[in-house]
C-alpha cells in the first residue's frame, strides 16, 4: 500500500479527527517530509484536507476510490476502476473474456463511446458516473429476473435516499427528475446456445451527477439535466455508487416476490398518461394502464390494447413531457 493509500486509510477511519504530521509521522513509521509530500500529491488528485495549526483534517472528498464502493455482495476486489474508457460496457466485455469473478463492476471518470437503447449516443463528459456490472445468472430467460428494472428502481431509490429528490421512472430504463433526464440504463445478456441459458448479463448505468446546464449540447438542454447542475453536491459519487449497488444485490435477495415491481410502478412517469409508439412503421397514441411483472408496458388504444416489449418499442411522446 502506498503512503498516499495509507494515509487515506488512517484519516477516513476517523473523519472528525485532526492528525498532526507527527502523529502520521508516528503511526506509519515514515518522515514528516514524506507525510507533507503525500498530503500535497493527494490534494492534486482531488482530495481534500483542512489545514490546522494542530495538524489536518480530512474532508469529504468526491475522487472515486473503490473502496468507497463496496458492499456485501460487491468487494473492492471485484471493482474495477478506469479514469477515461470508450465505453464501461466494452470494459465489462472484456473483462468476462478475461474470466474475472462475478459480479464485477467496472466504473470510469469519463467515456468516449458510452451508447444507450437502439445504439444511441449517450452524452458522456468528465465527472459524472459511468459503470456496467456483470453477473452470471446461468439461468433461463423465463427465469431471470427484470434485471433493468431492478437497476432502475435501485438507482431511483438510492438518489432520492442520499438527496432528498423525488426521481421518477420512464419505461423502461431512465431516470427523469422534474421531467428532465438524469440517468440511463442498458441491460445486454448473452446466451449459451448448447444449454439455452443466459449465461451473463451486463447492467450499464450513466448519471449525470453535476453538469452546469450549459453544456449539454441544445437538442438536449431541454430534456436533460444533472443532479446537481454543476452547483455544490451535498453527496459523493461512492456514495451514490455504493447505495445503488447494495440497493440492487438487496431487491435481488428479495425475490421471488417482485415487491420490487411495486415501487417500480409506484415511481413511474408513464402510467396513466397518453403515450405514443411506432409499430410496425404505424404510429399509435393510448393511454398507458400497467407494467406486468415480464416488464411490458400495457397501452390502450382506440384501435386495440398493445403489450409492449421494451426490447423493440421505444416511447415517442409522453404527455406533458415529450
Amino acid at each position: 500500500m502506498s503512503t498516499k493509500a495509507k494515509i487515506l486509510d488512517v484519516m477516513k477511519q476517523a473523519p472528525d479527527t485532526v492528525f498532526s504530521g507527527e502523529k502520521l509521522a508516528q503511526l506509519l513509521d515514515i518522515s514528516r517530509t514524506s507525510i507533507w509530500k503525500a498530503i500535497r500529491e493527494l490534494e492534486k488528485e482531488g482530495y481534500r484536507f483542512e489545514h490546522l495549526k494542530t495538524g489536518y483534517l480530512y474532508k469529504q472528498s468526491d475522487v472515486l476510490a473503490t473502496t468507497d464502493m463496496t458492499c456485501l455482495s460487491l468487494p473492492k476486489e471485484q471493482i474495477y476502476l478506469k479514469k477515461r474508457t470508450d465505453s464501461t460496457m466494452n470494459d465489462a466485455k472484456n473483462g468476462l473474456l478475461a474470466h474475472v469473478k462475478t459480479p464485477a463492476l467496472f466504473v470510469s471518470e469519463a467515456q468516449d463511446g458510452g451508447h444507450g437503447r437502439f445504439n444511441r449516443p449517450f452524452f458522456s463528459p468528465e465527472g459524472q458516473i459511468y459503470m456496467s456490472l456483470i453477473l452470471e445468472p446461468n439461468q433461463t430467460f423465463e427465469e431471470l429476473p427484470q434485471y433493468t428494472l431492478l437497476a432502475a428502481v435501485a438507482l431511483s431509490l438510492a438518489i432520492d435516499e442520499l438527496t432528498g429528490l423525488s426521481t421518477e421512472i420512464k419505461w423502461v430504463n431512465d431516470i427523469y427528475l422534474n421531467g428532465k433526464k438524469i440517468c440511463g440504463i442498458l441491460s445486454e445478456a448473452t446466451s449459451d446456445i448448447e444449454t439455452g441459458q443466459i449465461s451473463s448479463v451486463t447492467i450499464g448505468i450513466g448519471i449525470n451527477f453535476s453538469i452546469d446546464p450549459a453544456l449539454f449540447p441544445e437538442p438536449l438542454q431541454k430534456k436533460a439535466t444533472s443532479l446537481f447542475k454543476g452547483q455544490a453536491t451535498s453527496v459523493t459519487r461512492n456514495q451514490l455508487i455504493q447505495l445503488v449497488w447494495q440497493n440492487f444485490f438487496d431487491l435481488i435477495a428479495g425475490l421471488p416476490d417482485q415487491s420490487y415491481m411495486k415501487i417500480y410502478r409506484q415511481k413511474s412517469l408513464v402510467l396513466n398518461r397518453e403515450v405514443s409508439f411506432v409499430k410496425q412503421q404505424v404510429t399509435y397514441t393510448g393511454i398507458a394502464r400497467d407494467i406486468t411483472n415480464q416488464g411490458e408496458l400495457i397501452v390502450d388504444t382506440p384501435q386495440q390494447t398493445f403489450s409492449l416489449s421494451s426490447g423493440e418499442i421505444s416511447l415517442t411522446h409522453i404527455d406533458n413531457y415529450f
